[in-house]
């Protein structure tokens, strides 16, 4: 049996130029991995994702809660600012932790009759849980930082177990991005009128 075209229709021994060959399909995949691979080191030189785990921060972040943080926000000699909520390496664990920068270096941090004073001057804090139930008096030394989480009464920081050295600090939090429902800029109330 012998074929024979239809009309119009060109026949043909050799491979169609149309599909790609196998040395083309290797190439855009290799490329296609590569920037992968260096999109994520971008990204992830610049910014950070962690998981706010238990109540410190209530009512401002709540456990299990996404938050995207900002790595260069204190690059190239920048440092942290009063009501930054900052994600860092604790001093005394293994763990990450996010709180919110009370005290800078060289001043005078006092907790006193459920206030916070800087530099002798109260702290307006809308932020917070509950007025912190204890009390203290802190001078923070150069290099360092006093902070707290926004949940007093319930947080592991500053007033429990010392400074914070900003070597230690990761960056800046920005945004809640998970669950959808939470999705929002966090703000970071400054109190800059502190007068040092």
């Amino acid at each position: 049996m012998e074929y024979t075209p239809l009309e119009g229709q060109e026949t043909s021994a050799e491979p169609s130029q149309n599909l790609p060959s196998v040395k083309q399909f290797v190439r855009d995949v290799l490329e296609t991995v590569l920037l992968a691979v260096v999109l994520f080191i971008a990204i992830n030189s610049i910014s950070a994702r962690v998981r706010v785990d238990g109540s410190s921060m209530l009512p401002t972040l709540k456990n299990g809660e996404y938050v995207l943080v900002n790595r260069l926000a204190y690059r190239f000699g920048r440092l942290p600012e009063y009501g930054d909520i900052i994600v860092f390496s604790s001093p005394v664990s293994d763990q990450d932790l996010i709180k919110r920068v009370i005290g800078l270096p060289g001043d005078q941090v006092q907790i006193s009759n459920g206030q916070v004073y800087v530099n002798g001057q109260v702290l307006v804090e809308p932020y917070i849980a509950a007025a912190p139930m204890y009390q203290g008096q802190w001078n923070v030394p150069a290099g360092m930082l006093f902070v707290l989480g926004d949940n007093r009464n319930d947080s592991s920081d500053s007033h429990a177990w010392g400074w914070l050295p900003i070597e230690n600090v990761i960056g800046k939090a920005i945004l809640i991005y998970w669950p959808p429902p939470d999705w929002d800029v966090i703000e970071h109330l400054d109190f800059a009128a502190v007068s040092r």
